[in-house]
């Protein structure tokens, strides 16, 4: 079975945020299972806004070998954005790299631009998909690059995790697994 390529600590942090309907708590649960199946302790909380569908969601991840100490991110290793209030609002929660999609996030912060990768999920969704329901699949494919996750296993962990389109959504990782700005970064 592949394993997560991890960094040499002990933990590692991944924030992401949105709206919902971005597809921002599936992602964290792929990302969760994945590292599970290859003997990581996980812990994933969620955190949401009252509105059914286009209000805040928040979803922290946290991967240890051993154990989890605790499942609040505090210095996250990766900060996916899917949204301009939650790249403002959860900005200085990261320490590494910023993951945005500028179609939503058109601004950022000029202090640290070697942190940061632009991920055009939402537009290749759309013209590759004809569906921006896909990106949030984009977005982890970019996100298994950036932060050396096996990608092996985060695509056997989505076809787990969600129950249909396997095709379009492996299609979406591969296609943001292997996107340029992600492959330099």
């Amino acid at each position: 079975m592949a394993t997560i390529a991890a960094p040499p600590k002990m933990r590692t942090e991944i924030l992401i945020s949105g709206f919902g309907g971005q597809g921002v708590v599936r992602m964290a649960q792929i990302l969760g299972l994945a590292a599970i199946k290859q003997g990581h302790r996980v812990t994933m909380l969620k955190s949401h806004g009252t509105e059914t569908r286009g209000g805040y969601v928040r979803a922290q991840v946290v991967i240890s070998p051993d154990y989890v100490d605790s499942p609040v991110v505090e210095n996250a290793d990766a900060f996916v954005a899917f949204s301009a209030p939650a790249y403002r609002r959860f900005y200085d929660l990261c320490r590494g790299k910023v993951l945005y999609d500028p179609e939503m996030v058109e601004e950022t912060r000029p202090d640290a631009p070697e942190r940061h990768v632009a991920v055009a999920a939402t537009q290749l969704s759309k013209e590759r998909f004809n569906n921006v329901l896909f990106a949030n699949m984009i977005m982890l494919g970019a996100l298994t690059r950036v932060s050396g996750m096996d990608h092996a296993a985060m695509r056997q962990a989505m076809v787990e995790v969600i129950p249909r389109f396997h095709a379009q959504n492996l299609e979406a990782m591969d296609l943001g697994y292997n996107l340029p700005a992600v492959t330099g970064a």
